[in-house]
């Protein structure tokens, strides 16, 4: 090595313990490494581990919290949302074939809007479908920050359909609490129902997997609405069995709550696809894990101006960075290697940029967190 900060290696890292003011703790040996402020660590596996009964009372708590979601490879992500997209295409079809039977067969207002819940869900799952495809398309000449906006504009699309069918689903019953009409097989569509249940829950399973390792837009946008379908079966379900009970009356009632829940799902998805069109920043708590991170960085001496947004699955992050006013451009250029490889133990498929400021120019800069 030819000075101190030739080569950022997390395996050669010593284990120092830094005062408050300087945001928090580095320790490891080996292919071990982990870095921490306050109650929050980050580690990177090792086959090496300490035990916690070799640290101290304060590393032990530490290393006893939780770890943080799981991330995928960037290389699984793709993947993991064709699968999540495909799986949701085909648990619409299959609901929409059995709700439409069950509705045939009883007549059932609520049914109905399950119905026209789970077609919506279709008409949804295929714009998810053809809008996660584009988003992972990589950057062109045209698009060079990539197509990630794709999924936010496919969950305004998505909004749209849900709102639609709650519409719909107002007027329908409204006109059946004003002309009753009775029911019939009931117990036909409370076996489809749980069936819809079942089928449903196991698709969200999947979902909130798939979101966990991608963080993706369209996805969460897509199991929202399919948490919605589970909410309006399991009210149909409890509308069918009061029906079954001699509360036949009850039916459209239900069919009214379900469209304003509906309603609110639609609501929610637009406000997040609008935030992320908009580049809403990262939440507060995952902006100071970047700082933390950042500033953990051998021969980091500050930082500030963190701005960040996500586009699609991508998260961009840019920061600036205080470096001792001596050190040489090829150091800091270094230096700043290693802030970007140690963000990306947070967010692998991360687009970082870092700009590096002498420390002595940097305390204006500070004010803007």
């Amino acid at each position: 090595m030819s000075g101190p900060f030739s080569r950022f290696d997390p395996h050669l890292l010593p284990v120092p313990r830094t005062d408050g003011n300087r945001g928090g703790e580095i320790s490891g040996t080996g292919a071990e490494w982990s870095f921490g402020v306050g109650s929050a660590i980050f580690r990177a596996p090792s086959p090496v581990d300490t035990t916690v009964s070799e640290m101290d009372p304060q590393q032990a708590s530490r290393r006893s919290l939780s770890p943080p979601a799981p991330k995928s490879s960037p290389d699984e992500i793709p993947r993991l949302l064709r699968l999540a997209t495909s799986a949701s295409v085909a648990t619409a079809t299959l609901l929409i074939a059995a709700k439409l039977a069950a509705w045939l067969v009883t007549g059932s207002v609520s049914v109905m809007a399950s119905l026209v819940d789970s077609l919506m869900d279709a008409g949804a799952s295929l714009v998810n479908l053809f809008a996660v495809r584009y988003a992972l398309q990589p950057a062109d000449s045209d698009h060079r920050f990539g197509h990630g906006k794709a999924e936010s504009l496919a969950g305004l699309g998505q909004s749209a359909f849900i709102a639609g069918s709650a519409v719909f689903l107002v007027l329908h019953a409204v006109d059946r609490l004003l002309h009753p009409q009775p029911l019939s097989q009931i117990a036909v569509g409370i076996a489809v129902m749980v069936f819809a249940m079942m089928v449903t829950g196991a698709l969200l399973t999947l979902q909130y997997q798939v979101i966990r390792r991608t963080q993706s837009t369209a996805i969460r946008a897509d199991a929202l609405h399919y948490a919605t379908d589970l909410a309006t079966n399991g009210a149909t379900l409890l509308a069918l069995v009061l029906a079954a009970l001699g509360w036949p009356g009850l039916d459209p009632l239900f069919a009214l709550m379900i469209a304003a829940y509906i309603l609110y799902s639609a609501y929610r998805i637009a406000r997040d696809a609008i935030d992320l069109l908009m580049d809403r920043e990262l939440p507060p708590e995952e902006r100071q894990r970047i700082r933390e991170v950042a500033e953990a960085v051998p021969g980091v001496l500050g930082v500030h101006e963190i701005r960040t947004r996500r586009s699609g699955h991508v998260p961009v992050i840019q920061l600036h960075v205080e470096l001792a006013d001596e050190l040489p451009l090829i150091e800091a250029h270094r230096i700043s290697d290693a802030v970007e490889e140690a963000l990306h133990t947070l967010h692998p498929r991360a687009d970082v940029t870092i700009h590096q400021d002498p420390v002595s120019l940097g305390a204006e800069g500070r004010q803007i967190i």
